[in-house]
């Protein structure tokens, strides 16, 4: 996802983020430095620290992995829980909408419990990186809460 927002290149052999990887982003006057951050176990209780003092908060779940949808969504709002991390505004993307039975974004909504987080700015897109649909609006997103 990194490379395809900064390079505009989708590479599919790619293998999930061990650690963390940053990138700058720059479209037009406006540089968003991002985060890449590994989901594994051993990773999430670090997220929080590499969140704070952001414009936006980026969950990119696999909208196709049905089996991992419950523990995003339980990561997700644990995530959302720490105090330093309020009213930070929340982009989730839905990535691989082009796989078959890819969950559709309302479902999404539902299954990760958008609706019932409070008290911050929550979006969230149903997505391919692969065939590069909605990335453009995603990029806007971001670049408004970038001017703020």
């Amino acid at each position: 996802m990194l490379n395809l927002l900064s390079d505009g290149d989708f590479i599919s052999d790619t293998i999930p983020t061990v650690g963390f990887n940053f990138r700058k982003v720059i479209r037009g006057n406006v540089t968003l430095k991002c985060w890449d951050l590994g989901g594994q176990p051993r990773f999430r209780s670090m997220w929080d620290r590499y969140c704070r003092g952001v414009n936006a908060i980026v969950f990119v779940i696999d909208s196709s992995d049905h089996d991992k949808i419950a523990t995003s969504a339980t990561e997700l709002h644990n995530l959302l829980s720490k105090p330093a991390l309020d009213l930070i505004p929340l982009l989730v993307l839905a990535n691989k909408r082009d796989v078959p039975k890819a969950l559709t974004v309302d479902e999404v909504i539902e299954q990760i419990r958008l609706d019932s987080i409070k008290g911050r700015e929550v979006s969230c897109y149903s997505i391919s990186a692969k065939d590069n649909v909605n990335i453009e609006p995603i990029i806007s997103w971001l670049v408004a809460r970038a001017k703020r």
